[in-house]
């Protein structure tokens, strides 16, 4: 059993400007009451340094955070995040200062600046049809992009993840999780951020989550992850335990994942095989990463 009494869903944004219609987050406590979204405090919606500010200062006591995001990129595949580049970082801690080294000058925790990098580049794919020869794996069955450990359990679950290493269309993952990196960095050990750091006894952590393994815990399938209204999410929370929101009507996706999993968190945190997935290694916790639920 965990020691966690509230648990926190981020839906997050990799999006340019300060302030993100596509950040959500939302808020539960131990018990069975419904989710309910956290709002900024001056501000209609969220920008990344409000949800740094949160973390860093704001957070109730014995916190499960779950951020929708990739916490690192793809190691063990190569045996490094950039193969046959000199500078290619040794674990996801030193991946994260680089980000935030190279892109100081990118305003909003914005990562522009490494994507464009004249070296870094070549393993992106980005808009206008360019896709970088590192892109792909060599002797890669899909055209998605080199893929963590994480994501292929993912795959196994049913769900169609993307590579972080994606940068175009709809279904990319890539900016969100650069621009999530930068934030983690500037936690600066201040919570930890499991399985990077070790789930400890007591306090907050932050972990990576993927909204469509709630949605697939609650009984809907990966293809219909996505709510738009409060009685499709209220009956996915009915599943896992938890009160209805008590709104009706339309609701925006971004604000129904957070609130799902945020209920979700609550009921999978106590679960000892989340934290023990076959798979993560001492290694792969240190480079790669892991995404709570994932098995």
């Amino acid at each position: 059993m965990t020691h966690f009494r509230h648990f926190i869903a981020i839906d997050w944004s990799g999006a340019l400007g300060e302030r993100q219609k596509g950040i959500a987050v939302a808020l539960c406590e131990s018990g069975d009451a419904a989710p309910r979204l956290l709002r900024p405090t001056a501000h209609a919606a969220w920008s990344r340094a409000d949800v740094l500010d949160l973390l860093l200062g704001h957070l109730p006591q014995d916190t499960l955070v779950g951020l929708d995001l990739g916490i690192s990129l793809p190691f063990a595949d190569a045996g490094a995040f950039f193969p046959g580049w000199a500078d290619s970082p040794p674990n996801a801690r030193s991946l994260w200062a680089l980000i935030d080294a190279i892109c100081t000058d990118d305003p909003h925790l914005s990562a522009a600046s490494f994507v464009d990098h004249v070296d870094l580049s070549a393993y992106f794919r980005r808009h206008g049809g360019r896709e970088g020869p590192h892109f792909h794996r060599p002797g890669a069955l899909h055209k998605r992009g080199r893929m963590r450990v994480t994501e292929e359990a993912q795959a196994r679950a049913g769900c169609r993840p993307y590579s972080n290493f994606n940068l175009v269309g709809a279904a990319q993952v890539g900016k969100s999780s650069l621009t999530g990196m930068r934030l983690l960095h500037r936690l600066q050990g201040r919570v930890p951020v499991w399985p990077i750091d070790p789930l400890p006894a007591s306090g907050s952590v932050v972990t990576e989550i993927y909204t469509t393994l709630a949605a697939v815990e609650a009984g809907r399938t990966a293809g219909r992850a996505k709510m738009t209204d409060h009685a499709a999410l209220d009956a996915a929370l009915e599943t896992l335990g938890s009160r209805p929101t008590g709104g009706s009507g339309p609701i925006d996706d971004h604000s129904a994942d957070a609130l799902l999993t945020a209920a979700w968190l609550r009921v999978a945190a106590p679960r000892e095989d989340l934290w023990q997935p076959a798979e993560l290694t001492p290694e792969l916790a240190r480079t790669e990463g892991w995404t709570f639920g994932a098995r």
